[in-house]
């Protein structure tokens, strides 16, 4: 009787494209990051940046927008990250002994992170609250990717939201 015995160019003949099929299905996602880790890592940068410590700080916007961004502002304005830190390098400097006058505190609510691999979608109310105690909103949101083990906003919106009569 006759016995077949594979050869070893015959089993790789069939081998390697199962093994290919089977990294292209499941390799794709073999580096993106965890979801839960994504939301939270997310939602920490968004806080951290909107401290008055950060976000009136050129370095905290160099390190929260991406390069490419597209910025459109709750008045239609669009910029990039060259517009934004540039309004830094316009800003008057506090004079020895003079402190500068200090702007607006802003916090978020209703932070939603969707993670999708590399990318993400963020949500939230910006509350905007005046040194005199006016307090405005906006709806925002951006997009965010993980490039070079960093998360950095590629877009972002922000609308304003209507005063309620």
């Amino acid at each position: 009787m006759l016995t077949l015995r594979p050869t070893p160019r015959l089993m790789l003949l069939f081998a390697l494209p199962s093994l290919l099929a089977t990294i292209a299905v499941y390799g794709s996602d073999a580096g993106s990051p965890d979801a839960a880790r994504t939301r939270s890592d997310i939602a920490t940068m968004l806080t951290t940046f909107l401290t008055p410590a950060v976000n009136n700080t050129a370095a905290g916007h160099e390190r929260f927008w991406a390069d490419d961004l597209v910025y459109t502002s709750s008045v239609c304005k669009v910029m990039n990250k060259r517009d934004i830190l540039k309004a830094f390098a316009e800003e008057p400097k506090a004079e020895a002994g003079n402190t500068a006058k200090s702007g607006p505190v802003f916090t978020a609510e209703d932070i939603l992170v969707r993670p999708y691999g590399d990318m993400a979608a963020l949500t939230f109310r910006l509350v905007e609250h005046d040194q005199d105690g006016k307090i405005s909103y906006f709806r925002n949101s951006g997009t965010f990717l993980l490039r070079n083990g960093k998360w950095q906003a590629i877009t972002w919106q922000a609308t304003r939201v209507a005063k309620s009569k």
